[in-house]
Order: C-alpha cells, then sequence, then structure tokens
C-alpha cells in the first residue's frame, strides 16, 4: 500500500491546520464559562463547545472533501468504507475541560485505506500543536519532534490519564509497571501523548479509548521516532478494543508490551 503523492498529502496538511484553527478558536470561546454538562451513555461528560467543534468539523470537511468519510465522537461514523476517512475528537479530555483544567485538545486524524496517514494534537490554550506525516512530526513552529531514548522502564516517566479508567485486571498490570518506572504521572489525555511526541515524555499506558482518541495520535508519535499499539503489541485500528501502548522508542515499548500482554 502506497501514500498518496506528497502534494496531496501537503494539500490535506494544510487543510487539517485549517480544522484545528477553527476548533481551536470554538474551545476557547466556551473554555471556563458556564456550560450546562450532560451525560452520555457511557456517562462520560459532554457540552455544547463538544458538539459544536465536530460540527464545524465535519461543515468544513464536507465543503472541501466531500467525498471523504467521517468518524467523530460526537456524531458517529460516516461513509467509512472510503478511500480517505476523517476521524474527530472534539475536545478530548472533556473532563478536564468542564473543570477548567487547560490540558484538553482537538485531535484529528485522516486514514488512507484504513490506515493513519495524518494526525494532529492541538492544545488551544497553551497555543502548541504538533502534527505527524509519514516519517516526520513538528511542532507549530515547525521545529522537528523526536522522543527520547530511554530503554529501561526503570529510567522512564510514565503516564495515565487516570486509574480509574482501568478495570481490576489493568489497573494491577499498569501497577506493575508503575512500580518499575523513575516517574509515574497522571492526567494530561492527548496532552501526554505529545509529551512522548516532544521528548519529556517517555511512555502513557492507558484502556478504555476509543477509536477516536487513539488513532490521530499515531502518526504523532510514530513521525516522532515512537510505537504506539495495543497491549499485545498489535497495529490500532478502527476494530483495536482500547488498550493502548505509547513509547518514544521501540526499545522501551518492547519492555512495556512484555509486560502488560495478556492482561484478561
Amino acid at each position: 500500500m502506497t501514500n498518496p503523492p506528497s502534494s496531496m498529502i501537503a494539500e490535506l496538511q494544510s487543510f487539517a491546520m485549517q480544522l484545528a484553527d477553527s476548533a481551536g478558536a470554538l474551545a476557547l470561546r466556551y473554555f471556563r464559562e458556564p456550560l450546562a454538562i450532560e451525560s452520555k451513555a457511557d456517562l462520560s461528560p459532554v457540552t455544547i463547545a463538544d458538539r459544536s467543534i465536530e460540527e464545524t468539523i465535519r461543515r468544513m470537511i464536507g465543503e472541501r472533501f466531500p467525498e471523504h468519510g467521517i468518524l467523530g465522537e460526537e456524531y458517529g461514523a460516516d461513509a467509512l468504507d472510503q478511500e480517505f476517512v476523517w476521524v474527530i475528537d472534539p475536545i478530548d479530555g472533556t473532563k478536564a475541560f468542564v473543570s477548567g483544567n487547560p490540558l484538553f485538545g482537538t485531535l484529528l486524524g485522516l486514514l488512507h485505506q484504513g490506515r493513519p496517514l495524518l494526525g494532529v494534537i492541538d492544545a488551544p490554550f497553551t497555543h502548541e500543536r504538533w502534527h505527524g506525516l509519514p516519517g516526520r512530526t513538528e511542532d507549530n513552529q515547525g521545529r522537528p519532534c523526536r522522543g527520547r531514548q530511554v530503554a529501561q522502564i526503570q529510567e522512564a516517566i510514565l503516564y495515565t490519564t487516570s486509574p480509574d479508567s482501568f478495570t481490576s485486571a489493568g489497573r494491577t498490570a499498569f501497577a506493575s509497571v508503575a512500580e518499575l518506572a523513575s516517574l509515574t504521572r497522571y492526567g494530561g489525555d492527548c496532552y501526554a501523548y505529545a509529551l512522548v511526541a516532544a521528548g519529556h515524555v517517555d511512555a502513557v499506558i492507558e484502556e478504555g479509548l476509543q477509536p477516536y482518541d487513539f488513532l490521530p495520535l499515531i502518526p504523532v508519535i510514530e513521525g516522532a521516532g515512537g510505537c504506539i499499539t495495543d497491549w499485545d503489541g498489535s497495529a490500532l485500528s478502527l476494530q483495536s478494543h482500547g488498550r493502548v501502548i505509547a513509547a518514544a522508542n521501540p526499545i522501551l515499548h518492547r519492555e512495556l508490551v512484555a509486560r502488560m500482554r495478556g492482561c484478561p
């Protein structure tokens, strides 16, 4: 399977930046303002900000690329059999967002023939953005990103968003890694993965994620020289079950998979 021509990738990248700009402006309009918070079927929170951002992104995609498919957190799937499919998490970290924590972000991904081609992590409050393409990840200043080369868990800085997101078995497996790590921190949502790509954090382990949570991350992590898979080391896809390991380099990733693999 080959990637699209470089000219097409450049056009898609430019458009993804426009989507992120629009999403960020909307997020900041609503952030730290009084908002009604609703609970979805899975008891996760949702606000007008989540819905407005996804509506805007979907409208922009429909106007520019009407033939493209879309998968979004708030409004579901449309035409997933198309050559190009956009994956949208309008506010990754809604719990952070509604509690005034600035480390939320918008995730944008683009699949080509089912494989992640382009990914964006946009953190509007901190004015930071990371975008990944085949072979490279850059920040919003155009600087290349590269993950740290820590090879042992004992030297690694480890993140997860919340221990409450693990099953009982998953929590036990994570704890077996955390007790070895040099430093374990909680919180961050998508921002923690950006820190892996930027060379500040060595790994993130999470459970219970959905495709729109992790597919946009793949080009960002891999473009910075890292690895991101499920806990068994298998490639992530639309069908993955939501257990994710992201590591700054392949050696550390293998060590983490060896400890997490096979968790029931």
